[in-house]
């Protein structure tokens, strides 16, 4: 899960990291009274979950309360990179003296994390990296002992800070490094983490991606984003409130599987039999996982035939924990839950595996004229695309 600007600074703060204050605004009314309340020149910041906002006019500056409400309404709305700017962060405007650079990352392909810092900070650390690598000092933290203040120093002074604030900023890196580990985080991104002329060190922009495998360890609900309709955003959303692996694509075969594996099998094999069939593709990737109960599977039909684009569902399940009477019995519940105006689309199914049978028994009792069984994977494949081509 990737979080708002704002969103990260709330835990920077929380871990004692320095930031301006500041608030988040929808209107451009909540922008003039929070920068009368602050009582000092702001700042205007599109709240997107991409970069680029700088250069694209999304960071705006605003001396006073009138000028953050015009401000505001210019960015509110506004398109950075396909994202839109739903809210702003209003915030103490603060001139930097220097600007720095600090992240924690997870190395994957060392099985570690990565600490770097250097001391040349801002909208240009992309290409210092690229271009002067040695401006940019990579440390790998072992997690057993994590980034202890000594450590901190050191990378502070491997990354060429200078001497008067390398202790200070080693104190923030200390923080940032709780703020990964204690908030289950893949990535802990300062740019700019800026010093002033009198000495102080803040966090003036935050990026944080929490582990979502860590989830069910905190209370994540006033992060995530609220449903926007039936679009990718809205599906994604009620998929994950009710616990599915669910990810839209753009295609028009709705795909539901039983593990990863399968689900991605599933796609390549729909992807090449649509190229035969009229261009139909995969509408979207859903696991419904192990173990999956009748309501599980009747949940996942209905998201997938929610989506507008979707013009035949292929349900390709292997049983084992499971099984598949019990994925016939969603599909039966979920038929009769959603009615003949939610169910406009041809279902097909194939069931191999535990309980097969018993789960082929109960589809042909049901005798439902939207379903059509198929045997193998191959075949099923074929007929759901040449449906959604139809």
């Amino acid at each position: 899960m990737d979080l708002y600007e704002y969103q990260a600074k709330e835990l920077f703060a929380r871990h004692g990291v320095p930031v301006p204050s500041g608030g988040v605004a929808s209107t451009p009314e909540d922008a003039r009274s929070i920068a009368a309340e602050l009582g000092t020149p702001t700042v205007i910041k599109a709240q997107v979950k991409t970069g680029g906002r700088g250069k694209a006019g999304g960071v705006r500056p605003a001396p006073g309360p009138a000028s953050a409400e015009v401000e505001a309404r210019r960015v509110l709305g506004m398109d950075i990179k396909g994202h839109t700017a739903r809210t702003v962060l209003v915030e103490q405007a603060t001139v930097p003296f220097e600007e720095y650079y600090a992240a924690y990352l997870v190395d994957r392909a060392k099985g570690t994390f990565l600490a770097m810092v250097s001391s040349e900070g801002g909208m240009d650390i992309e290409e210092v990296a690229a271009t002067r690598p040695e401006a940019l000092a990579r440390v790998p933290v072992d997690p057993a002992c994590g980034m202890d203040a000594e450590t901190a120093s050191l990378l502070a002074a491997a990354a060429g800070l200078p001497a008067e604030v390398q202790d200070t900023v080693a104190g923030v890196l200390v923080r940032l490094w709780r703020v990964l580990v204690e908030e289950d985080a893949l990535l802990v991104e300062v740019n700019p983490l800026a010093c002033t002329s009198d000495g102080r060190v803040l966090a003036l922009d935050g990026k944080v991606t929490l582990d979502d495998n860590a989830a069910f360890r905190h209370e994540r609900e006033a992060f995530a984003d609220p449903p926007a309709g039936d679009g990718a955003a809205g599906l994604e959303a009620r998929a994950r409130a009710r616990r599915l692996n669910y990810v839209k694509l753009d295609g028009e075969v709705g795909v539901i599987g039983n593990g990863a594996g399968l689900v991605m099998s599933t796609l390549d094999v729909v992807a090449y039999a649509g190229q035969r069939a009229g261009g139909a593709r995969p509408a979207n990737f859903l696991d419904i996982g192990g173990g999956a109960s009748a309501q599980v599977m009747a949940d996942a039909l209905e998201i997938v035939l929610s989506d507008q684009d979707v013009r035949s569902v292929l349900v390709n399940v292997f049983g084992g924990i499971t099984t598949c009477d019990a994925v016939a019995e969603g599909i039966v519940s979920a038929l009769g839950m959603l009615g003949e105006h939610g169910v406009r689309h041809p279902i097909v199914v194939r069931l191999d595996g535990n309980n097969a049978e018993a789960g082929l028994a109960i589809l042909d009792a049901a005798r439902h004229p939207l379903v059509r069984v198929v045997t193998t994977m191959d075949d099923a494949a074929e007929l759901a695309a040449r449906l959604a081509a139809a």
